[in-house]
C-alpha cells in the first residue's frame, strides 16, 4: 500500500513508477500467475442474501416518495441500465440544478472502503441516510418519511415479512443497503482472464495492463475494485488545469476534516466499468477516457503518456466492464 487509507498525505508520487516497474517484472502478464496479480476478480456469486429484503430495497431504491417533494429516487442518479451513474458532469439536485459533484457509480460500491468522493461514509446504510437527509437530494427526515411509508399497505406487508420490527429507520436503511450489495458486476473479460480463460482478452489488453502497471497506475488502482481503497490527492505533481477556478468541492476531504493536508484529497475511484461511466473525476470535467488517462499521467505521475500507450491502456480499461443481471454493461444504452 502506497497511500494511507485514512489520509492523503502519503501520496503515491515518487515511488509509483518504481512500484509499477517492480510489479511488471514480478508479475508478467503472460506468466499465468493470475492468483498473484495485484487486481483480483469480482466474485461471480454474491453470497448470502435475503431475497425479501433485497426486493424491498429495490422498491425503495426506485421510489421517489423517499424524497420530500417526490422528485428524486436513488435510481434518478444511479441508472442500473447504464453504468450505475447518471452520465452527467454533475448530478441533478431536487431543484433541477446541477449538483456540486459528479455522481459516482453505485455498482460494486460495497467493495469501496469509503463512500462518496470525500469518503464521508463508511457503510452503505450511512450513505443512504446521508442521501435521504441531504438538503440537495432527499431533503427529508425520519419523522416525515416513516409515516409516509407506513401509509402504503404494500410497504406494510413487505416490511412485516422481511423485518419483525416493521417500518423503522433501521429497517429502511438495511433494505436499501441489502439491495445495493447485490449491485455487483462480475465476469468482466479481465476477470475471466484472471480466472484462467486465456481467450477472454487479446494481446492489446494484456499490453495495456503491463503499461498500466509499469507507469505506476497500479499503485492506487488495485485490489478487487481496481481502486476505491484509499484516499489520494488529485494533483500530486501539479494542479489539474480544469481546477484553476476552485470550488469548495475541489477542496476534497479538507471540507470534512479541516486538515490542510487533506486539501484536494479524494477517495480514489474504482476503475471497474470506467469505460461506461463518463464523465470523469469528481467535477465531471473530462468526458473522454483517453483524455482522463492523459490527465492522470500528467498530474498524478508527472509524465506524459504517449497516445499509442494511452490507446493500449484504454483497451485494458475497457476489459474491466462487467455484467449486471447477465448482460454486459458494454451493451448498455448511452
Amino acid at each position: 500500500m502506497i497511500a494511507r487509507t485514512d489520509s492523503g498525505r502519503d501520496g503515491c508520487a515518487g515511488i509509483a513508477l518504481a512500484l509499477g516497474l517492480a510489479l511488471a517484472i514480478a508479475f508478467p502478464a503472460m506468466a499465468g500467475l493470475h492468483d498473484a496479480e495485484p487486481i483480483r476478480p469480482l466474485p461471480v456469486e454474491i453470497g448470502d442474501v435475503d431475497p425479501d429484503r433485497v426486493a424491498l430495497g429495490e422498491r425503495l431504491f426506485n421510489d421517489p416518495r423517499l424524497s420530500r417533494d417526490g422528485r428524486l429516487a436513488c435510481a434518478t442518479c444511479h441508472h442500473l441500465d447504464r453504468g450505475g451513474d447518471d452520465g452527467l458532469p454533475r448530478g441533478i439536485t431536487n431543484s433541477g440544478e446541477p449538483d456540486i459533484v459528479n455522481t459516482p457509480t453505485v455498482f460494486n460500491a460495497r467493495y469501496n472502503f469509503r463512500l462518496t468522493w470525500r469518503g464521508k461514509f463508511r457503510t452503505l446504510e450511512a450513505q443512504a441516510e446521508g442521501a435521504l437527509r441531504n438538503p440537495r437530494h432527499g431533503a427529508t427526515d425520519w419523522p416525515e418519511l416513516l409515516p409516509k411509508l407506513r401509509q402504503d399497505p404494500e410497504y406494510r406487508r413487505a416490511f412485516a415479512k422481511a423485518y419483525p420490527q416493521g417500518i423503522t429507520r433501521e429497517s429502511v436503511l438495511d433494505a436499501i443497503a441489502s439491495f445495493e450489495r447485490t449491485l455487483v458486476t462480475p465476469n468482466a473479460p479481465f476477470d475471466r482472464w484472471l480466472r484462467g480463460d486465456a481467450r477472454a482478452v487479446d494481446a492489446e489488453v494484456l499490453r495495456g495492463y503491463e503499461l498500466f502497471r509499469s507507469y505506476g497506475c497500479i499503485a492506487c488502482h488495485q485490489g478487487m475494485n481496481v481502486g476505491g481503497n484509499m484516499f489520494q490527492k488529485f494533483g500530486v505533481f501539479r494542479e489539474p488545469a480544469h481546477e484553476q477556478d476552485a470550488t469548495p468541492m475541489d477542496e476534497g476531504r479538507f471540507t470534512l476534516t479541516g486538515d490542510e493536508a487533506d486539501r484536494g484529497v479524494f477517495r480514489v475511484p474504482s476503475l471497474r466499468n470506467v469505460a461506461v461511466t463518463a464523465p470523469y473525476f469528481h467535477d465531471g470535467e473530462v468526458t473522454a477516457l483517453d483524455e482522463a488517462i492523459r490527465v492522470m499521467g500528467e498530474v498524478q505521475l508527472g509524465i506524459e503518456i504517449p497516445p499509442a500507450d494511452r490507446r493500449l491502456i484504454k483497451a485494458f480499461l475497457h476489459s474491466l466492464t462487467g455484467e449486471y443481471q447477465g448482460r454486459s454493461l458494454a451493451e448498455a444504452r448511452p
